[in-house]
């Protein structure tokens, strides 16, 4: 999980238990620099994480069914097209063709409820 900056605004994304271990993500929309942009949140080994559902390969979505970005071990996200696999936890690229890593959003989750963090990069598509 990304430390919000403290001037950061939580926007709520979901209930806690939407979110299984390794299991489907949730889908939501964020402006990133001011442009519309897909965005993904999943559970990790108990912690929630947020990434652009953009490839660092080919800036294109990953997930090969709807919300389903985890690969069928259930510890690396992968990229439905080209096959990169990224860790869960930080967003670095594993293997596979990638340039980098995802880009991370910063996540909280407090009595229950799952947020996702504006920023400089991150801000809402409706005000919160």
């Amino acid at each position: 999980m990304v430390k919000p900056h403290d001037d950061s605004v939580a926007v709520a994304l979901c209930r806690s238990d939407e979110l299984q271990d390794s299991g489907k993500a949730v889908a939501f929309d964020v402006l990133y620099f001011g442009r519309p942009e897909a965005a993904f949140a999943v559970r990790y080994q108990g912690q929630v994480h947020a990434y652009l559902n953009r490839c660092s390969h080919v800036p294109m979505e990953m997930d090969y069914q709807p919300n389903e970005f985890f690969d069928t071990t259930g510890h690396w996200l992968m990229c439905a097209t080209h096959g990169a696999m990224y860790a869960p936890h930080t967003g670095h690229c594993r293997m596979g063709p990638c340039r980098g890593g995802l880009v991370k959003i910063s996540l909280s989750e407090v009595d229950g409820v799952v947020h996702w963090h504006t920023s400089g990069q991150f801000t809402p598509i409706k005000p919160p």
